[in-house]
Formats: C-alpha cells, sequence, structure tokens
C-alpha cells in the first residue's frame, strides 16, 4: 500500500524542480495529482507521462481567479481535495532597496505571498466540509534568517511562515493541518536563477555548493519530497503550524572544517584548582 492511497493533491508550481519532484513522490505513493504551473508544456508533458492520475492546468497562482479554477479542476477530475502543497515561486525582486521598484514589490509578494494566501481561502471550504486535510507550502530558511535571499524573498517566505502558524489555529478546528516546509540551497532552475538552466548547469551548481553544506552534497527535489509526502500523509496527523527546516544542516552554520583555526585547536583544558588552606 502507499503512503497517499486514495488521496487528492493539487501542486502548484507542479512543473519542474521541488514540484515535480513532488508530483512524481505522490504519484508513486499511490496519490492524484494536479499540476498547477504556467508552464504549459512541461506540465502537460509531467501529466501526460505519469497517466490517468495526472492532471494539468496552466494556472497563474497571483490570480484569485486561476487558483479558484485549480481547486474546482482538482475536486470536479478526482473527487476532492486531501492535499494542497502552495508550492510555486520564483527568485523575485533583486539588487538594493533603493532601486527596488513598487512593480517589482507587488509582483514578488503576489507570486511569492498571496498565492499561498489564496490556496489557503480555496482550500479552506473544500477540506472544512471533509472535515480533513492537509495544506503544505514552500517558505524557505530565508524566511528564517536574512542573508540567505534577496529582502523581498526573505520577508515574503517569512510572512509564508507566519500565515501557515495563524492559519493553522483557524482551520485545526476543522481537522486541517497546516505546515510548511524552509528548504535550503536545492538543485533546481530556481535556485540557478535561471528557469531555463539546463542539466550542465544545475551540475556545476551541485559542484559549487557541495564545499559549504555539512552533508557534503546540496538538496535535491527528492528531499523537499520527502518531508512534503510525511506532511502529507496520515503519519504527521498530530502536527500542525510548523516550519521544517531541510536544509543538510546549512542554516545551523558552516562545515567545522571551515571553522575558524583556534575554535578546532586540539589541546587539553587546564583545570585551575584552589590552593590548599
Amino acid at each position: 500500500m502507499g503512503r497517499l492511497d486514495g488521496k487528492v493533491a493539487a501542486i502548484t508550481g507542479g512543473a519542474s524542480g521541488i514540484g515535480a519532484g513532488t508530483v512524481r513522490r505522490f504519484v508513486e505513493e499511490g496519490a492524484s495529482v494536479l499540476i498547477a504551473d504556467l508552464d504549459e508544456d512541461k506540465g502537460a508533458a509531467l501529466a501526460k507521462e505519469l497517466g490517468a492520475t495526472v492532471g494539468f492546468l496552466g494556472t497563474d497562482v497571483s490570480k484569485e481567479e486561476d487558483v479558484a479554477a485549480m481547486i474546482a479542476e482538482t475536486t470536479d477530475r478526482f473527487g476532492g481535495l486531501d492535499i494542497l502543497f502552495n508550492n510555486a515561486g520564483f527568485g523575485g525582486a533583486l539588487g538594493p532597496i533603493e532601486s527596488t521598484t513598487v512593480e517589482d514589490y507587488d509582483l514578488t509578494m503576489d507570486v511569492l505571498l498571496k498565492s499561498v494566501f489564496l490556496g489557503m481561502k480555496h482550500a479552506a471550504p473544500v477540506m472544512k466540509a471533509q472535515g480533513s486535510g492537509s495544506i503544505i507550502s514552500t517558505a524557505s530558511v530565508a524566511g528564517l534568517r536574512p542573508g540567505f535571499a534577496p529582502h523581498l524573498y526573505s520577508v515574503a517566505k517569512c510572512a509564508v511562515i507566519h500565515l501557515t502558524q495563524t492559519v493553522a489555529l483557524e482551520l485545526g478546528e476543522s481537522g486541517i493541518r497546516v505546515n510548511a516546509i524552509c528548504p535550503g540551497f536545492i538543485a533546481t532552475p530556481l535556485a540557478a536563477g535561471r528557469p531555463d538552466a539546463d542539466d550542465s548547469q544545475i551540475a556545476q551548481m551541485r559542484e559549487a555548493g557541495a564545499a559549504s553544506q555539512v552533508m557534503g552534497r546540496v538538496g535535491e527535489p527528492r528531499d523537499i519530497a520527502n518531508m512534503a509526502l510525511f506532511l502529507a500523509s496520515d503519519e504527521s496527523e498530530w502536527i500542525t503550524g510548523r516550519e521544517f527546516v531541510v536544509d543538510g544542516g546549512f542554516e545551523a552554520g558552516p562545515p567545522w572544517s571551515r571553522w575558524p583555526k583556534f575554535a578546532r585547536m586540539e589541546r587539553p583544558i587546564r583545570h585551575h584548582r584552589p590552593p590548599d588552606r
């Protein structure tokens, strides 16, 4: 038996990267999945590859009508909605605060934060009616500590974590769990800063990033997909309102071998005892 047998999921940003890895993982465990993504070519191809238990809908997660249509398509096609994974994202506005435009601010917040709000809003009535459900959102270690990502990306991901907690307190009374995943550095086109990054460019990124990871490698989409699977399954039935860091120890700090030399010196500790009297 699969861990998601009989369950129905909608995954935004499901055509590539973390989203596509999660679509594959959920299908392996028995779920029916609707892929929601702007990339119609990749999304439709993945749905066709995985068969009748997977559908695709072109979706702009920054638009309420598109998110509402995604939820409706999922329930119409598969008969319900047990899992919503708010995963769609991009790097957002770049550069110093003084040169960030209001237009860039609005787009960044629309894609990274408003989309999560919209997903929760439109999934809630369906899940309340059935008295169960799991809403998962992709946040980031950048939402926990500054210095890992651009200003607005970090702020939006911090807000996703807080929204997760507040909505969990509302929807928990209806049997719905709400959690977030905070990935570290994951080998995806998003991390490469190029949606069209090819396999060789991502391979170079893996090699360059491995030295800064205590586990000796950067993250892969499957690492996040496995956490999403846990949060989607009944194994996490008493977990809600939490953010889960999946980063290979990145946020904790650099590998011990890269600490300052004085912090790694091997020398005995001299104990000083008071003189006898």
